[in-house]
């Protein structure tokens, strides 16, 4: 990496991993990430400044999906960047902002589909700063990094004043005044506003109202990201992973599948759950992946392991206790095996999963994340549905839970877009008739769904009364 991790060596040199010079972005605010800083960092704030990063980009994630107006996400963005990536001295926002982005470049170029994610959420987030910086701001971000955007000059908008009021008009909208600024862009730039004879276009150049910048920078932006992130990919597998795979590779590897919420290793201690309860529990409470998995159990009476780990460590975050646990896998096992076999081979592997064998680690229940990112075989059941699954199985699948047609249509539509946990927390709106609070992690789909269930059982002992 670029900059230096505190108690370390430099990790490469000009031209390593993240690509460009030694030399911290400064300058506006904002920043394109074209260079690395030239800072040291401890170990500790390697991984806490992305953390919070990621924070901010799985929370654009969210609310992009609820389509709400431009303006709304420019709030709830800037609400979500000042929560996560405030500092206690401001004078070291720079740096975790650049440092932060630099981190989880590294964690999300390793594949195509890590790529698309990281590029398409902090596009995102760099639209939104953009669109709430000064036009000051605005220009000083141009000029520091040469983007072929020009103000025109106050004699300059009066020569195309009424050339520029006959596009407004086109459009229904405003006409120009003396304080409205406009950029001179090359008009190959933007290829869409010409195509649809949305611009006024004289001299090679595209005249475009301030409103319409974000979109033009925003552009350059993601081209230049989208190029940094192929480069280093290849410069971070072919340089510095076998060189810090002891160290910071752990780090940069496990950010794409972390989880940031609560981990569900300790249930709910009011909540008392026994195997004769999963039944009900799993029509009205289990998320798509969790019910398959236990339709297929109590069809197939046996699981690999990726599924019996899935599962039963989902019956564990949910109140299933140990006893009750191997109550229920040795009952659903003993419809092919013998009792002596389930004890000898699989026995071991629950008492194991509640940290009572080996390292009596207390195992944590997976996060959607992960589930997501698992890679079942043939004859596995575990993953998520919603990636794992062909349309047609999905839709299929969701059939059974009696979704509405118009609640499949879109549950379908963000799983073409993959995004598989609004899928998911679509998916539950449709069957609970009640908005979810964000689906992260299965435990957490399960909690929810209780709580509401309980609250309509309430408020009917309620009326009833």
């Amino acid at each position: 990496m670029d900059f230096r991790v505190a108690t370390s060596k430099r990790l490469s040199g000009d031209g390593g991993p993240l690509g460009g010079s030694i030399v911290a972005d400064t300058g506006s605010r904002l920043s394109l990430y074209e260079t690395a800083p030239n800072v040291e960092v401890s170990l500790e704030e390697f991984e806490q400044f992305a953390l919070d990063r990621l924070r901010v980009l799985k929370g654009i994630e969210e609310v992009r999906a609820r389509r709400k107006r431009l303006e709304e996400l420019d709030t709830v963005v800037i609400d979500l960047w000042r929560k996560h990536m405030r500092t206690p001295n401001a004078a070291d926002l720079n740096k975790k902002d650049v440092v932060s982005h630099f981190v989880l470049r590294l964690a999300y170029c390793r594949t195509e589909e890590l790529r698309r994610w990281f590029l398409a959420m902090e596009s995102a987030l760099f639209r939104h700063r953009f669109r709430c910086e000064s036009s000051d701001s605005q220009r000083k971000l141009m000029d520091d990094y040469k983007l072929p955007f020009k103000a025109i000059s106050v004699a300059e908008f009066e020569v195309l004043k009424d050339k520029l009021g006959q596009v407004c008009r086109s459009l229904n909208q405003p006409l120009p005044t003396a304080d409205s600024a406009y950029y001179k862009v090359p008009f190959e730039e933007v290829p869409d506003l010409v195509a649809n004879r949305k611009i006024l276009l004289g001299g090679g150049h595209a005249f475009v109202p301030r409103e319409q910048l974000a979109l033009l920078v925003v552009g350059q932006f993601r081209t230049r990201l989208s190029k940094a992130l192929v480069l280093t990919n290849r410069k971070w597998t072919s340089v510095c992973a076998e060189d810090e795979k002891d160290r910071l590779a752990p780090i940069v590897e496990s950010l794409s599948t972390r989880y940031l919420g609560a981990d569900y290793t300790q249930p709910d201690s009011k909540r008392d759950i026994s195997s004769k309860d999963l039944d009900n529990l799993a029509k009205t409470s289990f998320p798509l992946c969790m019910h398959h998995l236990f339709k297929k159990l109590r069809e197939d009476h046996h699981l690999r392991h990726g599924g019996r780990q899935q599962l039963g460590l989902f019956l564990k975050g949910i109140g299933l206790k140990l006893e009750d646990a191997l109550a229920f896998w040795k009952n659903e096992f003993s419809h092919k095996i013998g009792p002596d076999k389930f004890d000898k081979e699989y026995a071991y592997n629950v008492r194991h999963n509640y940290g009572k064998e080996g390292k009596k680690t207390d195992y944590t229940p997976y996060s959607c994340v992960r589930i997501i990112m698992s890679t079942p075989g043939v004859g596995d059941h575990h993953g998520c549905p919603y990636r794992h699954f062909s349309e047609e199985n999905l839709r299929a699948t969701l059939g059974t839970l009696r979704l509405s047609t118009p609640a499949v249509a879109e549950v379908l539509e963000k799983v073409r877009s993959h995004h598989y946990q609004l899928a998911c927390a679509t998916a539950f709106e449709a069957i609970h008739g009640s908005p979810s609070e964000g689906i992260n992690h299965p435990n957490q789909y399960f909690d929810q769904s209780q709580k509401l269930l309980q609250s309509v059982k309430s408020s009917e002992v309620s009326a009833a009364n």
